[in-house]
């Protein structure tokens, strides 16, 4: 189904209706675009859809020029692009070039931009990652990113990371026909809807490692968790950024008047919109509870290493009433108490053992052993 040739070669440049625009790259973005695959093409897939009925297969470059005419619209499926590919395609169908070098570069937080008549969406995308036993240096979770550029006739989906989907996707989507027919928006909100879904999964696969963790430290055992806690509360970190930011693009494609959504999908990113609350209400629960179980995992460190010092201490003042005894009468003066008497080291001995015996029973009594 999938057509995988690499598009030929074209003319690089900005688009006539936008001038390039310079300006610093995003913080924290690589200086050149990731590199893809030695045996990965940028064209993932590439078709026409009209009436909601995938068309015969176009190469990409007529691609727009097909949907146009028939009044549909193509869903162009991208891997990684480069910098040279991805502006040849936006010269073709007009993408503003700062949404490019977005695409390009990624690293870029959850959000929606518009230009002109087209809409740029950025989502991060996250899957599980599965282990036998969390350690401290476990990888949990891992995240990409999926980008979206949305115009009258056209929808095309930028793909950084291995873990999107979107092939699925699409073969579900073209099983819709009622739901392709509203347009381009329909593959925004499948891939948004695919996006949310993901992260409810990915939520519920670290619940169980926080119930893990949760049982450990308050186990009758003594354990050391806090390097395993704080790794899970890393790792989640990067799904709340994820997550979090995403409310607000939804927002707008529900409630906003947007000439590229029809009205009849507003819908469907209000629903989108609250699986993405009620997720994020799950990832700050699980944070919230990941930190009340460190807390209590080092409150409980504290409180084994308090019982080890009173230990301690213990044994300390019971060895030392021996010693003390001992000392003294090793240092060997003339005039002692009993020093001459038949029973008198006898009688040391039963008096070191009655304090001593006296001494653990006073500590035991008190929980200091």
């Amino acid at each position: 189904m999938a057509d995988t040739d690499t598009p030929p070669d074209l003319p690089v440049g900005p688009s006539p209706a936008h001038p390039p625009t310079l300006r610093p790259r995003p913080a924290g973005a690589p200086r050149s675009a990731p590199a893809r695959r030695a045996d990965a093409d940028v064209v993932v897939d590439c078709a026409v859809y009209v009436d909601g009925h995938r068309q015969a297969p176009v190469p990409p470059e007529d691609a727009l020029r097909t949907a146009v005419a028939q009044g549909g619209f193509v869903w162009l499926g991208l891997y990684e692009p480069t910098e040279t590919e991805l502006a040849a395609i936006g010269n073709r169908y007009g993408l503003h070039p700062l949404a490019v070098e977005d695409a390009v570069y990624a690293h870029q937080r959850p959000k929606l931009e518009q230009y002109d008549d087209a809409l740029f969406m950025v989502l991060k995308t996250a899957t599980y990652v599965a282990h036998e036993e969390l350690t401290a240096t476990s990888e949990v979770v891992d995240t990409g990113e999926v980008m979206v550029f949305l115009g009258a006739n056209y929808v095309i989906t930028v793909r950084h990371g291995e873990h999107s989907g979107l092939a699925g996707l699409r073969v579900r989507l073209e099983e819709q026909r009622e739901l392709l027919c509203l347009g381009p928006a329909s593959v925004l909100y499948a891939v948004a809807d695919l996006v949310v879904d993901t992260f409810v999964e990915v939520a519920g696969a670290v619940t169980d490692d926080v119930d893990e963790l949760e049982a450990s430290v308050f186990s009758p055992e003594r354990t050391d968790d806090i390097g395993r806690l704080y790794q899970l509360k890393r790792e989640l970190m990067g799904l709340r950024k994820a997550v979090g930011p995403l409310e607000l693009p939804l927002q707008k494609l529900a409630e906003r008047q947007i000439d590229v959504v029809p009205d009849a999908m507003r819908s469907y990113f209000r629903d989108v919109q609250d699986h993405a609350i009620r997720v994020r209400d799950q990832v700050g629960g699980l944070d919230e509870l990941l930190s009340s179980i460190l807390q209590a995992s080092l409150a409980r460190t504290t409180l084994a290493d308090n019982e080890d010092m009173r230990k301690i201490s213990a044994y300390a003042g019971i060895i030392a009433v021996p010693t003390a005894i001992a000392g003294i009468y090793g240092m060997n003066f003339e005039f002692m108490p009993e020093l001459e008497w038949r029973y008198g080291y006898p009688v040391v001995l039963l008096v070191i053992a009655t304090i001593v015996l006296l001494l653990y029973r006073g500590f035991k009594r008190n929980g200091w052993l």
